[in-house]
């Protein structure tokens, strides 16, 4: 049975008609076109799906969507502020901490959860936090420090006062969607 639903994703509102079966994951990537979250092992064990929930590190692929319709939710598409990357996509790519890139979205996304709660995150508290995000083509040296590098940017801008203290994720400007979005009470939506 399909059912209309309510979703604010990367600080936009989505109205969107579902069936009652469809996994966030599948709303997300179907009916949202937000295909950055990525199909992994759809059975909750790898992390490729990781999206955060009301700044919560969920794996997408095992809720369905119909059970957080009042819920905020973030993925990696509205990690950066506008053109502006998040410091660890920044880090990632000068330490070189994705490969294929496939579980990338997935670890850079649970990372930013953890920066929020801590931080200046160190090894042990990084590796156990990542614990649900596996990576299959590096040995997560480079993931580790890139996340530590970006911790400590973050944390050194916060401390010089180049950062509000409440600093958070970036915001995401408005994006320009395709044709078939409507507006949603003064929001941009999908139909």
């Amino acid at each position: 049975m399909k059912e209309r639903l309510q979703l604010s994703v990367n600080d936009e509102d989505y109205d969107v008609v579902v069936d009652g079966s469809k996994t966030l994951l599948e709303v997300l990537r179907e009916d949202l076109r937000l295909t950055g979250t990525k199909h992994g092992c759809e059975l909750g064990e790898c992390g490729t799906c990781t999206v955060l929930v009301d700044g919560e590190p969920v794996l997408s692929c095992l809720l369905l969507a119909l059970d957080i319709a009042d819920a905020s939710i973030r993925t990696i598409e509205g990690l950066a502020a506008g053109s502006a990357p998040h410091e660890l996509q920044i880090t990632f790519g000068e330490l070189g901490a994705s490969q294929c890139g496939y579980c990338s979205p997935g670890m850079l996304v649970s990372a930013a959860a953890l920066l929020e709660r801590s931080p200046r995150p160190e090894g042990q508290e990084i590796r156990e936090f990542l614990s649900g995000n596996l990576c299959r083509c590096t040995g997560y040296l480079k993931i580790l420090e890139a996340i530590e590098l970006a911790a400590n940017r973050v944390a050194d801008r916060r401390e010089a006062g180049e950062l509000d203290p409440e600093h958070r994720m970036p915001q995401r400007p408005a994006a320009e969607h395709g044709p078939d979005l409507v507006p949603v009470e003064g929001k941009r939506g999908s139909a």
